[in-house]
C-alpha cells in the first residue's frame, strides 16, 4: 500500500474505491504489522493533545519564554471584532493557542513542526467543532493530513532551516487543506488539488524568526496557514482546478526552498529577525 507521490495515492485510492485516509491507514498497517485498532488509538492520543494545545491558552494565558508572544488566542476567541466570522475566528484562536503552548514549553504534536504546529489542529477542530462532526470524521482527518504530510517529507521538505517557512507552515497548510476537503465530502483528486492550492499561495515564505526563537512572526504565520487551508478548501471544493498539480508544486516549493539564501532559511539573519527593532529584541532577549 505505500505510495511514493500524489499519482500512486490517487491511483490507490481509485483501485480501491476508498479516501485517502484509508489508504494512509492500511499503508500504517502494512509497514508497522500494528492491527488497525492500536493505530487508530495512538491517533487518539494526538488528537488529545492536539486538542488541549488549541484550548489551554485560550483559557490560562501564559507569556512565552522569549516574552515576544502570550496571550494572542485569547484576544482573537474573546474579540468583538470578529471580522473573520465564527469558523476561521476559532481556528486563528486555535492555531495561536498551540504556538503559546509550544513557546512555554508546553506539550504539542508537531505537524509536521513546532513552528507550524497550530495550523493543523487549528484548523481540524474549528471545522469539527462548528459543523457537529465525530472523533471519527477526526481520525480520519489526521491520516488524510499525514498521507499529505508524508509526500512533503519524501519529496521535499517540511523544514524552515532548508526551504524556508513555506517548507514548515506552507507543508501544514496543505495537510489541513486536504485533510479539511476531505471532512467536508471532497474526493481523493479534490483533496490533493486542494493541497495545491494551499502550496501555491504561500510558496516562496522565508523563515525569519526574531531573535531565533519560535514565536513571531511565527504565530500569526500559523494563523494565516489555516485561512489559506480554508481557501483552499473551499476552491477545491467550488470545482476549481489548480493548473498544476500537487506533485509539481510539491517540487516546485522544493526548487524555491533551494533557491532561498541561508539569511530566510530559519537562521534569524534576514526578514524580520534583521530589522532594527527585530535586533533589539535579540538584544534585550539575550543580552
Amino acid at each position: 500500500m505505500d505510495f511514493k507521490n500524489g499519482k500512486e495515492l490517487l491511483g490507490l485510492c481509485s483501485e480501491h474505491g476508498v479516501p485517502i485516509s484509508e489508504i494512509m491507514l492500511r499503508r500504517e498497517i502494512a509497514e508497522t504489522e500494528n492491527k488497525r485498532e492500536d493505530i487508530l488509538m495512538r491517533l487518539k492520543v494526538s488528537l488529545e493533545i492536539m486538542d488541549r494545545s488549541t484550548k489551554s491558552s485560550i483559557q490560562d494565558p501564559i507569556r512565552s519564554i522569549g516574552g515576544l508572544i502570550g496571550g494572542e488566542a485569547k484576544k482573537v476567541m474573546e474579540s468583538d471584532k470578529k471580522l473573520c466570522g465564527p469558523l476561521l475566528t476559532k481556528a486563528i484562536a486555535y492555531s495561536q493557542s498551540v504556538l503559546e503552548v509550544n513557546a512555554t514549553m508546553g506539550l504539542i504534536v508537531a505537524a509536521p513542526t513546532a513552528g507550524s504546529s497550530g495550523v493543523v489542529p487549528g484548523a481540524l477542530f474549528a471545522l469539527a467543532e462548528e459543523n457537529a462532526m465525530d472523533e471519527d470524521a477526526m481520525l480520519h482527518a489526521l491520516l488524510n493530513a499525514g498521507a499529505v504530510g508524508y509526500l512533503f517529507m519524501r519529496n521535499a521538505s517540511v523544514a524552515g532551516a532548508e526551504g524556508g517557512c513555506q517548507a514548515e507552515v506552507g507543508a501544514a497548510s496543505a495537510m489541513a487543506a486536504s485533510a479539511v476537503t476531505e471532512m467536508l465530502g471532497g474526493t481523493a483528486e479534490e483533496c490533493l488539488n486542494s493541497a495545491a492550492f494551499a502550496i501555491s499561495n504561500i510558496l516562496g515564505l522565508v523563515c525569519d524568526p526574531i531573535a531565533g526563537l519560535v514565536e513571531s512572526p511565527c504565530q500569526s504565520r500559523n494563523a494565516i496557514g489555516v485561512t489559506n487551508a480554508y481557501t483552499a478548501a473551499q476552491l477545491s471544493l467550488a470545482g476549481i482546478t489548480h493548473p498544476v498539480p500537487f506533485d509539481e508544486m510539491v517540487d516546485s516549493m522544493l526548487a524555491v526552498g533551494k533557491s532561498l539564501p541561508m539569511e530566510l532559511r530559519e537562521t534569524a539573519l534576514g526578514g524580520c529577525a534583521c530589522t532594527p527593532t527585530g535586533c533589539d529584541l535579540a538584544c534585550r532577549i539575550f543580552g
